[in-house]
C-alpha cells in the first residue's frame, strides 16, 4: 500500500516512515502542507495521513482542496486538537478518520489498514 505522510515534525514523521515501511507499505513524507499538496496530486497514494497544525497551508486546508479537486483518496487526520469540535471539523473538511496525538502505533496502522479497505462508488 502507498502512504503519504504529511507531517511537520520531523522525530515523528521518521519514526512512521520508518514503521510504515517495516509493515511492508511504501511510504513518503511531506514536512509542510504545500508540499504534501504537491504529493497528494501527483501520487496515487491508497491513504494520506495529514497532520492539522502544518507549516505553509494547514492541514485541513490541503484535505479541503483535494475534495475539491475530486482526490477522494482516504484522509486519516493526525492531531493534537482532540475537542469534540476539532474532530468534527477535520471530518467535515473531509477527513474520512480522525486519530489525536499521542496515539499507538498499532492503532493508526490499523486505521490505515481500514481506510485502504473502502472502494470509491463508481471505481
Amino acid at each position: 500500500m502507498r502512504v503519504l505522510l504529511i507531517e511537520d515534525d520531523t522525530e515523528t514523521a521518521s519514526f512512521l516512515i520508518k514503521a510504515l515501511k517495516e509493515s511492508g507499505h511504501n511510504a513518503e513524507w511531506a514536512a509542510d502542507g504545500i508540499s504534501g499538496l504537491d504529493l497528494a496530486r501527483e501520487g496515487a497514494f491508497d491513504v494520506l495521513l495529514v497532520d492539522r497544525m502544518l507549516p505553509e497551508l494547514d492541514g485541513l486546508s490541503v484535505i479541503h482542496t483535494l475534495r475539491k479537486e475530486g482526490n477522494q483518496t482516504p484522509v486519516l487526520v493526525l492531531s493534537a486538537l482532540g475537542e469534540v469540535d476539532d474532530r468534527v471539523k477535520g471530518l467535515k473538511a473531509g477527513g474520512d478518520d480522525y486519530l489525536t496525538k499521542p496515539y499507538a502505533y498499532a492503532e493508526l496502522l490499523a486505521r490505515v489498514e481500514a481506510l485502504s479497505r473502502r472502494t470509491i462508488p463508481g471505481e
